[in-house]
């Protein structure tokens, strides 16, 4: 089934039955609209019109029994008095967005009359019910204008990605392949609180549990994947058929098969692997993680499982929208005064999505793990606006950091870089967006995502209850070390003592 948002209207019994039936019509018009929109990802089904607090209360039990449903959207049709709404908004554990919207554009000014206030009152309505949610201290997104704004419908969009990015979450199960990367402090993390705040089941298997299935792949699983490599890339000429490095193209043909048993087929949305712990494996997989996050499946490397925790949940987000979402990690620098660039990549683990052309699968030597030269995928991202996003614990809470950025063509070829790589600006500079990143305690590990915003990050954020600190074309360096201490004290105060 698809996902579902529930879409419910508020209203009362004072103007009797008739206004009662024309509210229903009313709503359905208002519903119908989103759901007939192709800017918002998920089913939009309207629910009765409420006007007591049991049937309130009983509605919202309901969306969070349901797990077809990621999210509610409330709009008061009328005045609809919000006392009856403690119970069921105190109760809601779903995503929720408050609409203030109404039927009419514009006013009938020369026919208007009391009978059209007493229907028409959402400017009336919205307001008590606001003040109720924000009395409980409800998360809410509220998003304010007709319905036929296209700005209206796709701001509801963005919150109802990252509904089903949150919904997501809620039953992702993470492989880790061996421990994280030695020594190294940004890729720890708390696993029990990571379930508990965002649902995310993060457990480790052996990389020889992997290899058996590796060493259980059959040629023709082997020969059905290097014809897909022959169709979809330009693979070079020395791992083709009969050249001297075809076996390196099948062993990594191989792999792909195998974590496809292990991940995809074992119910897994997000994995890891890492350098310093291959067992038996041949090569550190590169062509095979690339094409399973093409596919919507999280990674990082070296036992990163926050961030592949948020790959996953960014291409859940980003799904059917243009541009693409990868795996990043912060290299290097172009430090030309007034033209600062970041140049990103990993040791091979980049997704296609964010290519500029058809990407070129080659096999070179890889420095560390004391393995087989890896085959991957090299090219180079295309252009665009985007967002980097990375995920941080601070040991009393989470942190997501995220800058916005303008992924830019390389100014120069790169021919002896044998690797996936983006080049991008910083917004709103680049002194601006280090000095805040490193002030923030961003990870160098990050998912850089040309599909989504801000704006889909702010709603994620909220919906997880996750310290979110962006970094974009408005931010000051001073500004952004308030923010930083604000929210220090904000956070540990509502944790309560």
């Amino acid at each position: 089934m698809s996902k579902q948002i529930w879409f419910l209207t508020g209203s009362q019994g004072l103007y009797g039955e008739d206004v009662l039936v024309q509210v229903r019509d009313q709503s359905a018009q208002i519903s119908g609209a989103l759901a007939a929109s192709e800017a918002i990802p998920a089913e939009v089904v309207a629910r009765p019109v409420l006007t007591d607090s049991s049937a309130i209360r009983r509605v919202m039990l309901d969306a969070n029994a349901d797990d077809d449903c990621v999210g509610v959207i409330a709009w008061m049709h009328t005045f609809s008095p919000a006392k009856m709404w403690i119970a069921g908004m105190d109760a809601l554990d779903k995503p929720f967005l408050h609409l203030h919207t109404q039927v009419n554009v514009e006013l009938p000014w020369a026919t208007i009359d009391m009978d059209f206030m007493n229907l028409n009152q959402a400017a009336h309505g919205d307001r008590e019910f606001a003040f109720i949610a924000t009395r409980l201290g409800v998360p809410r997104k509220t998003v304010s204008g007709h319905v036929s704004d296209p700005r209206v419908v796709a701001r509801i969009g963005v919150w109802a990605r990252a509904a089903l990015a949150r919904a997501e979450l809620r039953t992702l199960k993470l492989v880790r392949f061996g421990d994280n990367m030695r020594n190294v402090a940004v890729t720890e993390g708390d696993k029990v609180e990571a379930e508990r705040r965002f649902g995310v089941s993060v457990n480790t298997w052996g990389v020889n549990d992997l290899v058996e299935v590796v060493d259980q792949v059959a040629d023709s699983e082997i020969d059905a994947l290097v014809e897909q490599y022959l169709d979809l890339y330009d693979v070079a000429d020395e791992l083709r058929p009969g050249a001297d490095r075809h076996e390196s193209l099948r062993y990594g043909a191989r792999i792909e098969a195998a974590l496809r048993r292990f991940v995809v087929d074992g119910g897994f949305g997000a994995f890891t692997t890492n350098f310093e712990d291959l067992g038996g494996l041949r090569q550190l997989p590169g062509l095979g993680v690339q094409r399973l996050m093409a596919e919507g499946i999280g990674f990082a490397g070296e036992g990163d499982w926050k961030t592949a925790v948020l790959g996953r949940t960014l291409k859940t987000m980003a799904a059917g929208l243009p541009g693409g979402t990868s795996f990043m990690e912060d290299y290097t620098y172009d430090l030309t005064p007034g033209q600062e660039l970041s140049l990103g990549a990993h040791m091979l683990e980049v997704c296609p999505t964010i290519a500029a052309g058809k990407p070129r699968i080659e096999v070179h030597p890889l420095g560390i793990g004391g393995r087989e030269d890896p085959v991957r995928m090299v090219f180079d991202a295309a252009p665009g606006d985007g967002v980097t996003l990375g995920l941080c614990d601070l040991g009393d809470r989470f942190r997501m950091v995220a800058n916005e950025i303008e992924v830019v063509a390389a100014p120069h070829p790169m021919p002896k870089l044998p690797v996936a790589r983006a080049v991008w600006k910083a917004q709103p500079d680049f002194t601006t967006a280090t000095e805040c990143w490193l002030s923030a305690g961003g990870p160098h590990h990050t998912v850089l995502s040309t599909a989504l915003t801000a704006e889909h990050l702010t709603d994620l954020a909220e919906m997880l209850g996750t310290e979110l600190v962006l970094i974009g074309k408005g931010t000051t360096t001073d500004q952004f070390l308030k923010e930083l201490r604000w929210n220090n004290a904000y956070h540990r105060l509502a944790m309560g003592f």
